[in-house]
């Protein structure tokens, strides 16, 4: 596991210039994070099952695409919570606006079927879009084991937290990967074991 997140450089063999070192692209490098994504105004549009499918298909796009690893996470009526690595050569706010951009079009497409649900987005002045997420995602690097696994557990737990009680056990919330870890479930066969 890497302590911070570093930049290598890494030279073209088959680069068309005649200098014997050109430094042709810069490939970053992020330790595991901690991902909190948030609803604008804490509003429950994750409350419904579509909406929940609609974040675990992005997930499992950005995974089957090489885009990031995600080790675990769960979805609440308001926010996420990944435990995720940013795959080498990707940088960190590409990828988050994909999986931003095409969970947007999804809850677009699903709460125009629904008006009066669309009406409680309202559209930013900024750039004319529906703020379905909160600009500023708050994003913890992971330093050390022990801190990781507390947010391992602190994800897992947190469905059955008294605020929510949602679950009377992590593995029995359908929406996280308590499951993946305590039963062997493979139902999100895109996660990846955070001792692999």
């Amino acid at each position: 596991m890497l302590l911070r997140s570093q930049t290598q450089w890494f030279i073209s063999s088959d680069c068309k210039y005649s200098f014997s070192f050109l430094f042709c692209r810069m490939l970053q490098t992020y330790n595991t994070e901690f991902l909190t994504a948030a609803i604008p105004e804490r509003k429950p549009l994750l409350a419904n099952d579509e909406h929940k499918q609609i974040v675990i298909d992005s997930m499992k796009w950005l995974t089957e695409q090489k885009r990031c690893i995600i080790n675990a996470f769960v979805i609440m009526p308001n926010h996420i919570h990944m435990l995720w690595k940013i795959a080498d050569g990707y940088k960190r706010d590409e990828v988050l606006e994909t999986l931003f951009s095409f969970t947007r079009f999804a809850f677009l497409l699903s709460l125009k079927q629904k008006p009066n649900d669309l009406n409680l987005y309202t559209l930013t002045k900024a750039d004319k879009t529906l703020d379905f997420w909160d600009r500023n995602p708050m994003i913890k690097e992971c330093t050390s084991r022990d801190y990781y696994l507390q947010k391992l557990e602190y994800i897992h737990f947190n469905p059955c937290h008294p605020k929510w009680e949602l679950a009377a056990l992590p593995k029995r919330y359908p929406w996280s990967s308590a499951a993946f870890y305590e039963l062997q479930d493979r139902r999100y066969s895109w996660l990846t074991h955070y001792n692999d």
